[in-house]
């Protein structure tokens, strides 16, 4: 009996390290040492000697490597799919990558990551189909819903491993024919663009679909592995998690004026929010409070200044902004 060679395995940590900047929702990404052009989310392996657990491991070499303290993190999922780090035929160490969520003020960073090819990028510039905040992207309806419609079309018989048939996933994950728009099916949205063979990735990957096509559209721009889907899963968990845990704080300064709260909501749901009904929902859910001073930076006339009131930490069990973003046609 011939003895089977078995294949190591080791462990990764993968860091969605999110912060706000002019409105704006940035992800740190970072440049391959391995000649790989395309950036990806940070990562390294966990060192099971050296760090007692594995987000201590996180923190750890995000710090050494970027220069950055990262403030809020939670775990997402583990990510152990074969191929993530390994091309055809390669036999060397599966990789099972543990991704995580992390949140970082921009001032509380007062300099640029420290290593070379890291950098914050806007996470739209990934999926430009995700920003509503003006209206349904063009993108949406002049390439990906025709793309999406032909490819729902050639399927000639319902997939059994499936509930949804392909229109039917295009319709709910997409908002058409009467559904609406919701910001947090975002790792469906590009799991299906991956299916259909839409994206640079599944080409990557070899999948029939994408090899099929002649022309395929740029959508969005690409990351290394499989760190587009890792993104996905964390703008999904972090717009979900703004409606029962305030976690928006933790993106903003100390001190902020009502519209800095609302902007930052906006940037990171993609939507955007009637003003009046925002600021009534905010006052409703008791989550801040006021300084007492001005703020003169806004342009115009000076701003009243809040603060979190971690009071509500205590007073219920899920102090979150239950927004919801007008519905766009």
């Amino acid at each position: 009996m011939t003895d089977k060679i078995l294949t190591p395995i080791e462990i990764g940590l993968t860091a969605a390290i999110v912060s706000i900047e002019d409105n704006e929702p940035l992800i740190l990404t970072a440049s391959g040492s391995d000649g790989d052009e395309l950036a990806g989310l940070p990562f390294g392996p966990f060192d099971a000697v050296a760090h007692r657990t594995l987000e201590i491991g996180l923190r750890s070499w995000v710090e050494e490597q970027t220069g950055l303290r990262l403030g809020y993190v939670e775990q997402l999922y583990t990510f152990g799919d074969r191929g993530r780090h390994a091309q055809r035929g390669d036999t060397d160490a599966h990789v099972a990558s543990v991704g995580y969520l992390a949140l970082t003020r921009a001032a509380d960073n007062t300099s640029k990551p420290q290593v070379a090819g890291a950098t914050f990028e806007p996470w739209y510039r990934y999926f430009p189909w995700e920003d509503w905040r003006n209206g349904p992207p063009a993108i949406v309806d002049k390439t990906i819903l025709p793309a999406l419609t032909d490819w729902a079309a050639q399927s000639e018989k319902p997939d059994t491993a499936r509930a949804l048939a392909r229109g039917d996933r295009v319709r709910l994950y997409f908002g058409t024919h009467g559904a609406q728009w919701d910001e947090e099916r975002v790792l469906d949205r590009y799991e299906l663009l991956y299916e259909a063979g839409l994206i640079e990735e599944s080409r990557r990957d070899g999948r029939p679909a994408a090899l099929a096509r002649k022309s395929p559209p740029a959508l969005g721009t690409p990351m290394r592995f499989d760190h587009r889907r890792i993104l996905a899963t964390a703008i999904a968990r972090l717009r979900a998690k703004l409606k029962y845990r305030p976690v928006v704080f933790e993106l903003l300064p100390p001190e902020f004026t009502l519209t800095d709260l609302q902007r930052t909501v906006e940037a990171i749901s993609g939507r955007h929010l009637h003003k009046q009904n925002f600021r009534r929902l905010v006052e409703n859910g008791a989550l801040v409070e006021p300084t007492g001073e001005m703020s003169t930076q806004t342009g115009g006339r000076p701003a009243a200044l809040f603060r979190f009131r971690r009071e509500v930490l205590q007073e219920r069990p899920a102090p979150g902004l239950r927004v919801r973003g007008r519905r766009q046609n």
